[in-house]
């Protein structure tokens, strides 16, 4: 009896130590994907004479908003890269969703040989360096003028998007009841009205994750942007951000650089806890049916 209720006491502090290490590790590992973002709101929320201390200090001294209509005030063009990069993430988006609904219905529904590979060769678009297909885009951009245009950018966001996109919604369309559509044709719907009309309602929750996934990649999308642009024309946020510069030289407005990080950057994240509970339904809705 006295042996049994040892074991039990063992086996009832392993499972707590276990438990206390889980939740330790999850911490450390929420703290290390939130530290950047704390650092750049620490800058952002800094007076001058903070930013400009030796040494740095850590916190800030008194809580200033100054740098955040200075990024607008100081930096003219700033307000413009928000405008190109809701363009060009948009469009992007829409485009990305147009094509990846109707090559993923066909992968769904269409039955043919090798339809697995397919699908790993499209997915497999995404595991190809960006940084290979500058050298030949930007030719194919130049001798067609699309340099500084935004065809430039979003053409490319909207090859690196397609793949996920066919991939989260060829799942839905699979686990979508043929019924459903056999019933439409029953009743005189086309095939366009079928998949306009009940299919494409019916996988919402798929469409609305792949839409959330896609515009955020093209949202912070910079390497293409960087390379495929010379002027604020049409430029996004990111390389506006990164061609932030202060009024005399060697002088950097980390302020500003901050506060306008934080400006593009909260509403992301914002957006996504907002909405986390259809994203994960969305990203899962496919694994756990049937």
């Amino acid at each position: 009896m006295a042996t049994n209720i040892a074991v039990s006491g063992r086996s009832q502090r392993y499972h707590q130590l276990t438990k206390a290490l889980f939740y330790l590790g999850v911490a450390l590992i929420v703290l290390f994907c939130v530290a950047p973002l704390l650092y750049v709101i620490d800058e952002a929320l800094k007076p001058t004479r903070d930013l400009q201390a030796s040494p740095p200090t850590l916190l800030p001294s008194s809580i200033s908003f100054d740098s955040f209509p200075r990024a607008f005030s100081d930096h003219a063009g700033f307000s413009s890269n928000i405008k190109n990069s809701a363009i060009i993430a948009g469009t992007s988006t829409l485009i990305a969703l147009i094509f990846g609904a109707s090559a993923a219905y066909a992968i769904a529904r269409l039955r043919f040989k090798g339809r697995a590979t397919v699908l790993t060769v499209i997915l497999g678009v995404n595991l190809f360096p960006a940084i290979a297909l500058i050298g030949p885009l930007y030719i194919f951009f130049y001798n067609r003028g699309w340099i500084d245009t935004y065809q430039a950018l979003i053409i490319p966001n909207v090859v690196f998007t397609l793949p996920l996109t066919i991939w989260i919604l060829t799942t839905f369309f699979r686990e979508l009841p043929k019924e459903l559509e056999e019933s439409a044709k029953v009743d005189g719907a086309g095939l366009l009205s079928t998949f306009f009309l009940v299919v494409l309602p019916l996988t919402a929750p798929g469409i609305f994750t792949a839409a959330i996934l896609a515009f955020i990649n093209a949202w912070n999308e910079y390497l293409f942007a960087v390379s495929f642009t010379t002027n604020g024309s049409v430029q996004p946020v990111t390389v506006g951000l990164a061609n932030f510069s202060g009024g005399a030289n060697f002088y950097v407005p980390w302020g500003e650089i901050a506060a306008g990080a934080v400006i593009v950057t909260l509403p992301l994240i914002v957006l996504v806890l907002i909405l986390q509970r259809r994203i994960v339904s969305g990203l899962t809705a496919g694994a756990v049916k049937g």
